[in-house]
């Protein structure tokens, strides 16, 4: 039976959950606090210090009324959203939590969780994106989403226009002309750093331009993927993003045992990608989100860590005879236009880089390897050390003629750097390089 609260008499079972404090006196709390308890009321759950894992496909309704109400917001026939809790492919407590807690990292509106970094991606793309229309993105992009944009959605008469990711404002502008010249720009995508080789976009410029080129009522949502450096050591939304994209199974998650995706932004966006989410089901699972509850407890410890080893190998691996360059953000040309880009959007360096061996593939594959610590595997962000060959790996399928445009060459080794020992992984790297 349910208990009655004794503040509110209402069954626990149906209240809300307490609103959870967000400043003290005149102090705002960080994001780092407020992912130890924001958005969970253990009265609801037993006095259960962390949220329980809500395993379940459905929940019961107070009343048919209620039940209606709740249908109402769901359906968008009521502005608001779902006022309670229906169905899970819509919405559930680990999940609510969740994108309460992610929401703060960027000060967003708001922030829904998704099965992956890839569903996060379609269902974006899907909900802004007509036949007819034309995305305009900065480039390099992960290679899945170069997919999903060039061959999936130009089956269905989407066309792109695209603009290198240190692209200046005059770039970027007719980048934005020739969109217009192919069809309705329906959305600006960005992903900076790019993946793999770590260049950076304007984001500013890119919002200067969308606006110097459309009226109040057609601006296209500037999306951009903030995977690299996100939530931690960039914020695009105060730039001039409206929707940052997140692949929640690499920094955020950050121990490389799930798969996720999350977007945090501006409310009347969500609201709109969160209808279609609801109806083809792209939501995350509740074990899922309650595992990213856990990681991001740690978050801000983890990236940290992995950011100061970061600059001590990479430190050690520019000097190196057998390297031609590195790709890192921490070395960036004084005065150059990346530089001024990381100077204004950036509060750190990262822990993935693109280290460019002399030589070829036959180079890369034998420097990967001879590693014994870092792992050869894809993905990034996690706390073991991985390095990978994008060209012949994760963007395998990007046209040679295109990877030779976007600098993604046979010699170029990804590595994403963990929380190990640096002078651990420093040993590994040189040994490695013995190799080459």
């Amino acid at each position: 039976m349910p208990t009655e609260d004794e503040i509110s008499g209402v069954p626990t079972q149906h209240r809300r959950p307490r609103p959870s404090p967000t400043q003290i006196g005149n102090r705002k709390l960080t994001a780092q606090s407020l992912m130890l308890g924001y958005g969970f009321d253990p009265e609801l759950s037993e006095g259960s210090l962390k949220p329980p894992i809500f395993l379940t496909s459905t929940f019961v309704f107070e009343n048919a009324a209620a039940g209606k109400r709740f249908f109402e917001g769901v359906t968008g026939k009521r502005p608001g959203g779902a006022e309670g809790l229906i169905y899970s492919r819509f919405n559930g407590p680990n999940q609510e939590i969740l994108e309460d807690r992610l929401a703060l990292w960027e000060d967003a509106d708001d922030a829904l969780a998704f099965s992956s970094g890839m569903s996060a991606i379609a269902t974006l793309l899907m909900t802004f994106v007509r036949p007819g229309d034309c995305v305009v993105h900065s480039g390099p992009l992960y290679a899945a989403t170069e997919t999903l944009i060039a061959k999936i959605l130009g089956q269905f008469g989407v066309h792109w226009v695209d603009f290198p990711s240190g692209a200046t404002r005059e770039e970027i502008d007719a980048a934005i002309a020739k969109g217009r010249e192919k069809g309705r720009v329906s959305l600006i995508y960005l992903e900076s750093p790019a993946n793999p080789t770590n260049m950076l976009v304007d984001v500013e410029a890119v919002s200067a331009a969308r606006d110097a080129a459309f009226g109040a009522d057609e601006k296209p949502p500037i999306a951009i993927d903030n995977t690299f450096l996100g939530p931690l050591w960039a914020k695009p939304l105060a730039q001039g993003a409206d929707l940052s994209v997140y692949s929640l199974t690499k920094y955020v998650g950050g121990h490389s045992d799930l798969v996720a995706g999350g977007i945090v932004g501006e409310k009347g966006l969500i609201n709109q990608i969160r209808s279609f989410r609801n109806t083809i089901g792209t939501i995350c699972d509740p074990n899922t989100a309650w595992m990213l509850l856990r990681s991001l407890e740690t978050l801000e410890l983890r990236m940290t860590r992995a950011g100061e080893n970061a600059a001590k190998v990479c430190d050690f691996l520019r000097s190196h005879p057998k390297v031609e360059k590195i790709g890192y953000l921490g070395f960036l040309e004084e005065g150059s236009r990346q530089a001024d880009i990381y100077k204004r959007h950036c509060t750190g360096a990262g822990s993935t880089f693109s280290l460019y061996l002399k030589g070829g593939e036959a180079e890369a594959f034998r420097f990967l390897d001879a590693l014994q610590i870092a792992n050869l595997a894809v993905s990034l962000g996690g706390t073991e050390t991985l390095a990978s060959a994008p060209a012949a790996m994760t963007h395998l399928s990007v046209p040679d003629e295109r990877k030779k445009q976007l600098d993604i060459t046979p010699n170029l080794v990804r590595i994403s750097i963990g929380v190990e020992d640096a002078d651990d992984l420093i040993a590994d790297f040189a040994n490695a390089l013995t190799a080459v």
